[in-house]
C-alpha cells in the first residue's frame, strides 16, 4: 500500500501564493508520475500538473505562468508553488501518483487539501 500525504492548503487572498507538498510513503519501487488535480464544487476534477521522474512538466493552461510544480525523487514528493492565485483556483487539490510497485504500475490519489482564494 502507498500513502499521499498533501499539506500546505489555506485561505488566502487573490494575488496571493502558496506551496502545497505531497509525500508519498509505502510499497514504493519508483513513481513513475506525479502530479496535481482539483475540483471546485459541481466540477469535475481537473489535471493542475504533473512531472515525470525525469522532470518534464505539464500544465493546465489556466495555471501556466503561475504555478510551479517540482519534486524531489529522494524524498518521494511532489510540490505545487503557486503564485497570483484568483479566486477561480479555489478548489480541493488533490496529489496524485503513479507508483511502479512488484512491477506494475497503481494509481494513487491523496485526501485532498482545500485552497480558498478570497477576492
Amino acid at each position: 500500500q502507498v500513502q499521499l500525504v498533501e499539506s500546505g492548503g489555506g485561505l488566502v487572498q487573490a494575488g496571493g501564493s502558496l506551496t502545497l507538498s505531497c509525500a508519498a510513503s509505502g510499497s514504493i519501487f519508483s513513481i513513475n508520475v506525479m502530479g496535481w488535480y482539483r475540483q471546485a464544487p459541481g466540477k469535475q476534477r481537473d489535471l493542475v500538473a504533473a512531472i515525470t521522474n525525469g522532470g518534464r512538466t505539464n500544465y493546465a493552461d489556466s495555471v501556466k505562468g503561475r504555478f510551479t510544480i517540482s519534486r524531489d525523487n529522494a524524498k518521494n514528493t511532489v510540490y505545487l508553488q503557486m503564485n497570483s492565485l484568483k479566486p477561480e483556483d479555489t478548489a480541493v487539490y488533490y496529489c496524485n501518483a503513479l507508483v511502479v510497485a512488484l512491477g506494475r504500475e497503481y494509481n494513487y490519489w491523496g485526501q485532498g487539501t482545500q485552497v480558498t482564494v478570497s477576492s
